[in-house]
């Protein structure tokens, strides 16, 4: 396989599992030892069913901001896979993910590999090859049996439990919870950033003797106007400007990313002037994100009911548009009719997408969905994101709002049309 691009690797990667998602380590783990490679980073893995990509986000902005050399790694990407793994908030060059997918080819002999765990095993390879102070890995998918799980963390992250993903985690929180707080390590701290997390959560840490760290019982944060004050065990932090990343919801990522980094100050010491340098500086694509411009647009990757609540949330923390258009397309296998009960009443129309993926959903299905929850405005269907953007455009005026959501692939359209137009 040597010599070959990175889209020619991607294609290849792609192909070599018969499935898309396996979970389980046992696969991972054998091909892991066979690369034989370790990293002295200190080690932080996040998982949760939102939250995740703000968090490491915010983690990998203050570390750098304090002069740390950093890795992360993170899915799914939006516009290019090496979005996936960066180095000191750097995307890594092709090259240098081609050797990866090699050593990670050569070392796996007759295993068998899903996508994402030969890119998670790429991404450790790279990192481990750097002398990094730390490493940032977001879990794909749950926690105990993903891939990212076969390394074991220094301090564990969970931002939040919600339903998603149940033909693989469970139909209850409670198993959710206990699928998620699989990354837990006995001894080491694990950082809740749900307000209300499942018992599942509370027995994990309790029966590995993890150093559980709960919102709103060890650490937490108080809104003042407009800053807001961060609250822990070594004393309070006020006067603090909201993080660069929108939304209301990024207070408690923010305050876990910050009980986070105050567990591990003995190996990672981080200044207050770090953090506030961190948040004004992180940047993540599609969360919440208001594009410059009327009308204006906003894109956010929210698929799942808690996600669509936010983003209902934070739509009527915005001001007064006279009409709001959605432009979206979701997965089938997703929970259309809870993310659509969520936004029912937050847009004047509707204009559905096909996605041409596999797994997407048909215009005519979201359009079902929309009339089985009774939600206002007229719907409209069209054959792409990208027509459903364009109509969206035409009917609207420039004091009017576009909000474009429900997958990384409706997003990800819309955006390579803004970049190719620029």
């Amino acid at each position: 396989m040597s010599g070959r691009s990175l889209a020619e690797w991607l294609d290849y990667v792609e192909r070599v599992h018969p499935k898309s998602i396996e979970l389980g380590l046992e696969r991972v783990q054998k091909v892991r030892d066979a690369l034989g490679k370790s990293s002295g980073a200190v080690l932080f893995t996040v998982a949760g069913t939102n939250g995740k990509g703000s968090t490491c986000a915010m983690l990998e902005s203050i570390l750098l901001a304090a002069g740390y050399k950093v890795g992360l790694y993170t899915s799914p990407h939006l516009l290019r896979y090496n979005e996936r793994v960066r180095l000191d908030g750097v995307p890594v060059g092709d090259e240098r993910l081609c050797a990866a997918f090699e050593a990670v080819e050569r070392a796996r002999g007759d295993v068998t590999l899903t996508y994402f765990e030969f890119g998670t095993l790429a991404a450790w390879e790279i990192f481990s090859s750097r002398p990094l102070d730390a490493v940032i890995l977001e879990v794909g998918l749950g926690g105990r049996l993903d891939a990212v799980n076969v390394f074991d963390t220094d301090c564990a992250l969970l931002t939040s439990v919600d339903y998603d993903h149940m033909d693989y985690l469970g139909d209850t929180r409670e198993r959710i919870g206990a699928e998620k707080s699989g990354i837990f390590r006995a001894g080491k701290p694990a950082v809740v950033a749900d307000a209300d997390p499942p018992l599942s959560v509370l027995e994990r840490a309790e029966s590995l003797g993890a150093d559980l760290r709960l919102i709103g019982r060890d650490f937490g944060f108080r809104q003042q106007g407009q800053q807001w004050m961060y609250w822990g065990p070594n004393g309070r932090r006020g006067g603090l400007a909201p993080p660069a990343l929108r939304g209301g919801r990024q207070l408690a990522n923010a305050s876990a990313a910050i009980a986070a980094l105050e567990t591990l100050r003995a190996r990672l010491p981080v200044s207050m002037q770090d953090v506030r340098n961190g948040f004004a500086r992180v940047e993540l694509p599609a969360r919440f994100q208001v594009l410059p411009g009327r009308p204006t647009v906003v894109l956010d990757v929210a698929h799942n009911p808690q996600a669509a609540q936010v983003l209902a949330d934070n739509l009527a923390n915005m001001g007064f548009y006279p009409d709001t258009y959605a432009v979206f397309g979701m997965l089938k296998d997703k929970d259309i009719d809870g993310v659509c009960k969520a936004l029912k009443d937050r847009f004047s129309a509707w204009f559905a997408a096909d996605l041409s993926v596999p797994r997407g959903a048909s215009a005519s299905a979201l359009a079902d969905s929309l009339r089985r929850v009774g939600a206002g405005g007229e719907v409209d269907c069209f054959r792409n994101p990208r027509e459903a953007h364009a109509a969206a455009r035409k009917r609207a005026t420039e004091n009017d709002r576009i909000v474009v959501f429900g997958s990384f692939h409706t997003v990800a359209e819309i955006m390579q049309g803004f970049e190719a137009a620029r």
